[in-house]
């Protein structure tokens, strides 16, 4: 049977199919989105709850673990960790990958309301949730300034005007404003002039409460008209509230401004933000997990002219990061790399042929092949991201082969005189079957990678489906459109008239087929040393496979570098200040910094008030010759040198993954119920941990050592003088804790008023006994009567996995380290440390890497088992398939070698550079195999003359091939642009894989395919039945 002949004989037919799959394809080019990498988000979580003044232990105990037991009821949880600092508990659950994420938020939000019953009354906060992942790096920072405007008052059009709105936006998981300065009324009152006067602070805070209400006071019927009755029950200023009377003595009224201050202020007025060391706002806008982040970012930034026209010309808003855009710059260079490989691949097809007419044939089967791709990806759901082009730029370089090889056989049967039709008729039935045996063969590589699991499976499912797809076009226009194109447009033997070029490329090929004849027979002869060769090839492959440094996910140049600072547990909130604002000089020196964010205090990212963040934009690449790595390792000692400020600097990973913000990329959580032999162990594996070479950059989120003064209630005796518990709390909260007493409703924000001592009051432990507490009598009770003081200390935050008590090291990789070296240490040190109840585990991205680690080796060998039966249903053999994959390790052996050479490790891109060149590599076999067995069939030629003149015949194919292949990896080896650091180890491997499996294979195969042939005679002649050596012509021929 041959199919190619009804598209022959209707050229019509054939031009418009290809049209209608061209067209198609630009249709769905023009409609896809555009991202950095395939959808491979789990879908998180975070839920917040707020109980002022709270310390971390009662946030764990009492909000934490309450809400986690009934979250640990939910279905399809992958990881739930949570952290409990002073007043505020955050929990991040992670869900399978395969999880709908608003159908997860409907079960949080059920558990939410199940728990609540068992959590405080007084909750400042309630429980809510955002689909958003907490360790996620925001999408854009939007910086707003004043150089006149106060702070409070830009808050206003930040967090009223921009965030809520921006927040609407479809995608938009949460809009952080960092720095938040939202206005509120702050009495601060002097303990001194209370006990003088004899008024307590429930006194104040009630009078407070009382004083400002906004209740519905009613209408007024008439017989004709109705009024509603306004009161002025509520006081919108600091001095409206200052002559407010708290309290009468002796007749006169004592007024609130008397008894201390009432200022206008900020809710957080332990919160800094600073954008290129001038004081402001920065809005971070976050992602929802599983949506494209340029159709997000395009939404916001439509919305800001719109605002910028809106806000005061003193206002000054600045787009200080768009993650978009360098996503847009990969994927535009990942295009250009496109372009230049389709050129690169039809000039190696030119100067084998050296003919416009027979170059433009088989160079048509690319852009059919490629913009079809693009029709189908958009019905997949795909986008236009790294990877997905990346696949298509590979697949370039052998789209175009099974044109080659059709073009090759039916140039081959012209040369022999017969006329072009009919050198076109025979030329594609000879070949029909190889083709498809090609095209077949190299799709089912990637038949595997559609069944993995994870993070590893979504990420590279898309790739894999992109290449079979194309793979599938070029074999469906390699035997349509190409010979239809050959029967028209080949000019007939002897037609053509060649110049001195022309001639010198021919004498230039047929010397090297000379060549490798006289080296063939060489091989052949001494078939036994070539055998043994093959075997020391696939000896130091697998030893090379052994010993190979492995990785994970390269990260890339996003053009932004994310920094942790922490100074010592007891540190108040102005020497944090001072601390953090020394490194803006440093960040501001470097030649590579092109703007900064600068945050410190509690709230926003940072967990405890000894925590500030850094967010750090890096000039553009051809601004900078530093990669981010080379940025960070001369920023690392300039930052760490200042005293009583540590800086942690890293470059974000394109994917992250794991819910738990640590200071640094890969993190090794230890966990169990006994927090004493927990406490005790922490230190050991982070003091042993930071003698490892492999890592830098080591540190823990274990913080026990916050001093404390510790209040303990005489209760016998605040009983007998009728005090509670509960009013000795409440004076200490309304004293030091910013207790919100009161709320101001106005038309587009509601505000807070706190009541809390004067600041000189709010010093030291000695101010306490001034405190005095109302009994039930209405007698005030001096605090240091009920209570005793004493110091300790305690823990500044509380952190949980899965329930348990738990402590995170994290740690940076040293440059030059791969992971998998990195996480080999760490196992090794952890394991004589832990006790038996304390166990120990990676995390996030460290996890993913030793799971995808195991999974490597069982992809490897689905593989190639995959090959194995595809290759045996379509030659109805068992011994022929085994000769196409003895080529296997040479290619192996060349990609791990050029890597090696690069300094670059085994990481996901270079293993499914290693994938793809098993489908490559076994094609050249493939060519010689079927020339043999048809001229044994044939012609009755012995095997070993039949893959002899197999070999040379097919040479010029395979070398064709071969070349057009290396082109379409070239580029991306080469790398420039932006992403090109990450793409460039998958080009590397197949470029060395297949300049030494070119080598290797043309001496290798055809020595294995005499030896192959004689075992399967053998067995026929031992087992009296044919065990896959039939000699008939393949059924797919008819």
């Amino acid at each position: 049977m041959n199919i190619a002949a009804f598209f022959i004989r209707r050229p019509v037919t054939t031009c418009l199919v290809m049209l209608a799959m061209f067209l198609f394809g630009v249709v769905g080019y023009r409609n896809l989105p555009v991202s950095d990498l395939p959808n491979v988000d789990f879908p998180t979580i975070q839920v917040t709850a707020e109980l002022s003044g709270a310390d971390p232990e009662t946030m764990a105990s009492a909000v934490a673990t309450p809400l986690e037991r009934q979250f640990a009821t939910i279905a399809g949880i992958d990881s739930m960790t949570s952290s409990s600092t002073l007043g505020r508990t955050r929990i991040t659950i992670q869900f399978a990958l395969d999880r709908n994420i608003d159908a997860a938020a409907l079960d949080v939000q059920s558990a939410i309301s199940q728990a609540a019953r068992r959590l405080p009354d007084d909750m400042t906060t309630p429980p809510y949730f955002r689909k958003v992942n907490p360790a996620d790096q925001p999408i854009l920072y939007i910086a707003l300034t004043s150089p006149t405007l106060p702070l409070s008052q830009v808050n206003e059009y930040a967090d009223t005007m921009l965030a809520q709105r921006i927040s609407m936006v479809a995608g938009v998981a949460q809009v952080q404003v960092y720095g938040q300065q939202k206005y509120a009324v702050r009495a601060q009152v002097d303990p001194r002039a209370l006990a003088s006067r004899g008024i307590g602070l429930d006194e104040v805070a009630s009078a407070i409460a009382s004083s400002n209400v906004n209740l519905p006071t009613g209408t007024l019927q008439g017989d004709h008209t109705t009024r509603n009755i306004q009161a002025s029950g509520q006081l919108f200023d600091a001095a409206s509230y200052r002559p407010m009377v708290v309290s009468w003595r002796d007749g006169s009224p004592v007024r609130l401004g008397e008894v201390g201050r009432v200022i206008d202020s900020v809710e957080q007025d332990k919160q800094f933000t600073w954008f290129n060391s001038t004081r402001g706002l920065v809005l971070a806008v976050q992602r929802q997990p599983g949506t494209n982040t340029v159709a997000v970012v395009n939404a916001v930034k439509e919305l800001l002219p719109a605002f910028e026209r809106q806000l005061p010309a003193s206002v000054q808003l600045n787009v200080m990061y768009d993650r978009s855009q360098t996503i847009r710059e990969s994927v535009d260079d990942v295009k250009f790399t496109l372009v230049l490989t389709v050129f690169l691949v039809v000039l190696v097809i030119f100067l084998f042929l050296r003919s416009l007419s027979a170059t433009v044939i088989p160079s048509l089967a690319l852009p059919m092949s490629v913009v079809g791709t693009f029709a189908l990806m958009y019905v997949f759901g795909h986008s236009l991201d790294n990877l997905s082009l990346m696949a298509l730029t590979l697949a370039v370089g052998f789209v175009v082969d099974d044109a080659i090889v059709m073009l090759e056989n039916i140039v081959r049967h012209k040369e022999m005189g017969k006329p072009v039709m009919q050198a076109a008729l025979d030329g594609s039935k000879e070949i029909g079957f190889t083709i498809i045996s090609m095209t077949i063969s190299l799709a089912a590589v990637f038949i595997p990678v559609l069944f993995m699991g994870g993070v590893v499976g979504r990420l590279f499912r898309e790739f894999s489906v992109v290449i079979m797809v194309a793979i599938g076009l070029s074999g469906v226009v390699s035997l349509s459109l190409t010979p239809m194109l050959c029967s028209r447009f080949l000019k007939p033997h002897g037609a053509e008239r060649h110049g001195r070029v022309y001639n010198a490329l021919e004498a230039f090929f047929d010397g090297l087929l000379h060549i490798y004849e006289r080296s063939l027979r060489f091989t052949t002869r001494h078939h036994f040393m070539t055998f043994l060769v093959s075997l020391g090839v696939l000896g130091l492959t697998v030893w090379l496979f052994v010993v190979m440094p492995k990785g994970f996910l390269p990260s890339g140049d996003t053009g932004q570098l994310s920094g942790f600072t922490e100074a010592d547990q007891s540190i108040s909130s102005d020497a944090m200040v001072r601390n953090q604002t020394a490194l803006h000089a440093v960040l501001a020196a470097d030649p590579a910094i092109a703007s900064f964010t600068s945050i410190v205090g509690p709230g926003g990212p940072n967990l405890g008030g000894n925590a500030g963040r850094l967010v750090i934009m890096l000039k553009d690449r051809h601004e900078r010759k530093e990669t981010p790595e080379q940025v960070i390792q001369r920023l690392r000692p300039r930052l760490n040198t200042l005293p009583g400020i540590q800086a942690f600097v890293s470059n974000p990973p394109s994917i992250n993954i794991g819910g738990r913000t640590t200071k640094s990329l890969y993190q090794y959580t230890i966990q169990g119920p006994d927090t004493d032999e927990l406490y005790r162990v922490a230190p050991q594996l982070e003091e042993r941990m930071r003698t490892l070479p492999g890592l830098q950059d080591v540190t823990s989120d274990l913080q026990l050592k916050n001093p404390e003064v510790r209040v303990t209630i005489h209760r016998d005796k605040a009983a007998a003088l009728g005090v509670s518990a509960q009013r000795i709390e409440e004076a200490l909260q309304s004293g030091f804790s910013s207790r919100q007493v009161s709320t101001i409703y106005a038309p587009t924000n509601d505000y807070a008023v706190l009541l809390e001592l004067l600041p000189e009051y709010q010093r030291d432990a000695s101010v306490l006994p001034l405190l005095y507490v109302r009994a039930n009598s209405g007698m005030l009770v001096p605090l240091d009567t009920l209570a005793s003081l004493s110091e300790g200390v305690g823990p500044l935050s509380v952190n949980h996995s899965g329930q348990l008590p738990s402590v995170t090291v994290s740690f940076n990789l040293r440059p030059g380290v791969a992971l998998g070296e990195a996480v080999a240490q760490v196992e090794q040190a952890a394991a004589p440390l832990l006790p038996a109840d304390v166990a120990g585990s990676f995390q996030g991205t460290a996890q993913a890497f030793q799971n995808s680690l195991q999974g490597m080796a069982v992809l490897l060998a689905l593989a190639v088992f995959v090959i194995y039966i595809v290759l045996g249903v379509l030659y109805e053999s068992f011994i022929h398939p085994l000769t196409i994959l003895s080529g296997l390790p040479s290619a192996g052996m060349g990609a791990l070698l050029t890597l090696m050479f690069f300094g670059y490790d085994l990481n996901l891109y270079a293993f499914v550079g290693i994938i793809m060149l098993i489908g490559i590599v076994k094609k050249n076999a493939i060519m010689m195999i079927d020339f043999a067995i048809e001229s044994e069939r044939v012609e009755g030629r012995a095997p070993a003359d039949a893959i002899f003149h197999g070999c040379l015949v097919r040479f010029r194919p395979i070398m064709m091939t071969t070349m057009a292949a290396l082109m379409g990896a070239l580029p991306i080896a080469v790398g420039f642009g932006a992403g090109a650091e990450e793409r460039r180890p998958l080009g590397l491997a197949v470029v060395g894989g297949l300049m030494v499996s070119q080598l290797l294979t043309l001496y290798i195969t055809p020595v294995y395919y005499m030896y192959l042939d004689r075992l399967s005679r053998w067995l026929q002649r031992r087992m009296g039945r044919a065990l896959g050596n039939e000699r008939a012509e393949p059924q797919v021929q008819g």
